[in-house]
């Protein structure tokens, strides 16, 4: 399993002009193929109008699962080039769909090629890229006591704290990478002298 993907966060619109062809760009970070086939379709029906609606997306974090569309452009000139670009950014989760208002200049195969790869490269310049790594939420039980060192502790690690419940004892869920959380519950416990309760409480990929 891979430990770490990048993604685009949110969604992001940028459009172009070239040749009074109008190129209006969105890329969105994607949960599931499912997501990214709704994301294309509510562009395509809020731009009925336009000559082409072409996308491109990879909906796994292993980037092995990708579609791409033409959409009528010229086969290769529209769908790839922009799935091209997502994988030349190491990019997953993330779909990209392309809109194109035609303007009456025909761009030729290689222009076209450009226009649909540097559309989706432009918007991308734009868009929040970030890391989604492989980690692990525990939940963590402390005396009161104790929860100085954890924070203490916990404050030059790259652990994200979701909650903290102070009924009776202190109960903090947190997550981190999987990758160092077993030197992070060693550490802790050694600060503690061997009176830390903790317990694993899910594993997944987290945006740090």
């Amino acid at each position: 399993m891979i430990e770490s993907y990048l993604s685009v966060w949110g969604e992001t619109e940028r459009e172009t002009v070239i040749e009074r062809s109008r190129f209006i760009c969105r890329v969105k970070r994607v949960n599931s193929e499912d997501e990214a086939r709704a994301f294309i379709e509510g562009v395509r029906k809020a731009h009925s109008q336009a000559t082409h609606n072409c996308y491109a997306y990879v909906a796994s974090e292993d980037g092995n699962l990708c579609k791409f569309s033409d959409d009528g452009e010229p086969q290769g000139t529209a769908g790839m080039p922009m799935l091209d670009v997502l994988k030349n950014r190491k990019l997953a989760m993330t779909a990209a769909v392309v809109t194109r208002y035609f303007g009456g200049i025909k761009l030729g195969a290689g222009g076209l090629v450009r226009a649909y790869s540097g559309s989706v490269a432009d918007c991308l310049n734009s868009a929040d890229i970030v890391s989604n790594e492989l980690s692990e939420e525990i939940k963590i039980t402390l005396f009161y006591e104790e929860y100085s060192v954890f924070i203490k502790y916990a404050a030059d690690k790259k652990v994200k704290v979701l909650n903290t419940d102070f009924a009776g004892n202190i109960t903090i869920t947190c997550v981190l990478p999987k990758i160092f959380s077993k030197t992070f519950t060693d550490g802790l416990n050694d600060m503690l002298l061997g009176r830390l309760e903790y317990e694993k409480t899910g594993e997944y990929f987290f945006r740090y």
